[in-house]
């Protein structure tokens, strides 16, 4: 009878272990905090230079996952986390809102998928959503409270920072439309603090009904227009007036130093000409004259204040769990939708009478997104690492035994359904509400919490036109209207040698199972006339029109 139960036992992996010891009321509580535009190295346990000190004490105790990646656009990433499928088979190849009259291009998600909501309240899970909601609108009815969450506080599209909330983009209650006078809101709110105070009101009523929870929290920051407390704006002025050139520099020596990122990959050079990286020209920031400099280390200030605060939240939510006795049986997952932002070009956009202040309009721009994207080419929009590299923190004192490592194994945003299935114990379903639901996609990252494999065995990306598929160290990649690229991942993580010339019949393979994966999941076929637009070219004119 004991050789019996001590092998069932070895069978078992540790959190089976941990289920089977611990009550079904002991179930996870599960947290994802998702930032919005911020890059790879903008965490001070990835690299950067500005202050995250409770995030980076989340890294400390959990694990950090230096190959992590998601779809390299808000919408796609969205719908990623909350269904665990590739955006285009949940309706979102594109953007939310952009309707081309294909199942894979809707602008909202389709019925052939289940949220994480969803899947977790059939477990007995409380569930909650606060923020940036960006899968869908209110007219065709693809909103948090009608797609599993019990409690919401969101605005649809985000962007906004501080009131008033403009006409079309009013916070949600629950499904109630709040007026700028709401007794629901207080008079100064400031969006990062006012979605957090929420998701702690919500944790208290799960609390209540002694249920686990489920809590997504999508935050606005540090998207554009950059807006953020002045007291944490002034903390950072004057602290950029050293460059881009410089602080690339520091922020990569310091990831070779603490094993982020290999020393044998080298930095990627700033774009220019010579580097022809078909996109814009960062000037060397000793070119720039003292006014320049000024104005951009304004910029950058500004969107430091914004992670910062972010921070901040995320110091006070844990506080609240600590202080409630939640925080050890806590599962919190920190990630980033997509990697730095160009937009608005390499001279960015500092507008309005207090910039960073209600109503002013800044964007950081390329040139400073190269930072953000330390040490890798490119930005949101592109599949190259820069686009797609988000730092992510897994953070669970119950269920992580490895704490402080380091995962560099490649996970995927399609990853986290699969996770929270694993460690809640839910039943992911075939179908649902009478229809047919496609299976998940991504992998469980559990056994990365007790120093296992993810496993997987490719991944594949495309928006807009660009294109990169993933397959042990090769990786694919394309930009939209160009030829395909190849890197070895393992000895050039920074995508500066191609060796798609060297290798065609590694390139003819990965594009085969790449257009295979393509006609799968629904990236095919595309509208015609083709409205895909060609990114490279958009950037080329250094104006973004998304807010005009």
């Amino acid at each position: 009878m004991k050789s019996i139960l001590l092998s069932t036992v070895l069978l078992l992996s540790p959190l089976a272990i941990l289920q089977a010891v611990e009550p079904q009321s002991a179930k996870p509580n599960i947290i994802v905090i998702l930032a919005d535009d911020m890059g790879f190295s903008d965490l001070g346990c990835f690299g950067s230079e500005i202050q995250t000190p409770n995030l980076d004490k989340l890294a400390a105790n959990g694990i950090r996952f230096t190959q992590f990646y998601n779809v390299s656009r808000c919408c796609p990433s969205r719908t990623a986390i909350l269904t665990g499928l590739y955006p285009h088979q949940a309706g979102m190849g594109h953007m939310s809102g952009t309707d081309w009259g294909l199942p894979a291009y809707e602008g909202y998600l389709n019925e052939r998928c289940v949220t994480l909501a969803e899947v977790l309240k059939s477990a007995g899970y409380a569930t909650f959503m606060c923020g940036k909601w960006h899968v869908g609108s209110v007219p065709n009815h693809q909103v948090p409270w009608l797609r599993g969450f019990e409690h919401s506080l969101t605005i649809i599209p985000g962007g906004v920072y501080f009131p008033p909330t403009p006409p079309g983009t009013p916070w949600f209650l629950d499904g109630r439309k709040l007026s700028n006078s709401d007794p629901e809101l207080p008079t100064n709110w400031y969006s990062t603090d006012l979605i957090t105070d929420n998701a702690m009101k919500f944790i208290d009523q799960a609390a209540e009904k002694k249920k686990p929870f489920f809590l997504y929290l999508a935050h606005n920051a540090p998207h554009f227009p950059l807006q953020a407390p002045a007291q944490d704006i002034a903390k950072y002025r004057g602290k950029y007036m050293v460059g881009w050139d410089k602080l690339r520099e520091q922020r990569y020596q310091w990831q070779v130093d603490h094993g982020i990122i290999d020393s044998s990959w080298p930095l990627s050079p700033l774009p220019n000409e010579e580097t022809n990286t078909l996109i814009g020209k960062v000037v060397p920031w000793d070119s720039l004259t003292a006014e320049k400099k000024d104005r951009f280390d304004q910029i950058m200030s500004i969107y430091a204040g914004c992670v910062d605060h972010l921070d901040q939240s995320v110091g006070r939510l844990v506080e609240h769990l600590k202080a409630t006795g939640e925080l050890d049986n806590t599962l919190i997952l920190f990630l980033s939708d997509n990697g730095g932002n160009l937009e608005s070009g390499p001279d960015g956009r500092l507008k309005g009478a207090v910039p960073g202040g209600p109503g002013s309009i800044v964007f950081c721009g390329e040139s400073w997104a190269t930072l953000e994207n330390t040490p890798f080419r490119f930005y949101k929009h592109f599949e190259h690492e820069g686009g797609i590299s988000s730092p992510f923190i897994a953070y669970w004192p119950k269920g992580i035994t490895n704490t402080g490592s380091l995962c560099k194994e490649p996970a995927h945003i399609i990853d986290i359904m699969a996770t929270c299935v694993d460690v809640s114990g839910a039943k992911y379903p075939a179908e649902y509400k009478g229809h047919t639901i496609l299976p998940m996609e991504g992998r469980s990252i559990v056994p990365a919490f007790t120093g296992g494999k993810i496993g997987h065995d490719r991944i594949c990306w495309e928006h807009e036109g660009n294109a990169a598929i993933l397959e042990g160290d090769w990786k694919l990649v394309r930009l939209y209207g160009y030829p395909w690229e190849l890197y070895n991942l393992s000895k050039d993580r920074t995508e500066l040698n191609d060796l798609a010339t060297n290798e065609p019949a590694r390139v003819k393979d990965l594009a085969e199972k790449w257009n295979a994966w393509a006609i799968r999941t629904g990236v095919f076929p595309k509208p015609e006339p083709q409205p895909l637009p060609n990114t490279v070219k958009e950037v080329k004119q250094a104006k973004d029109q998304e807010d005009d």
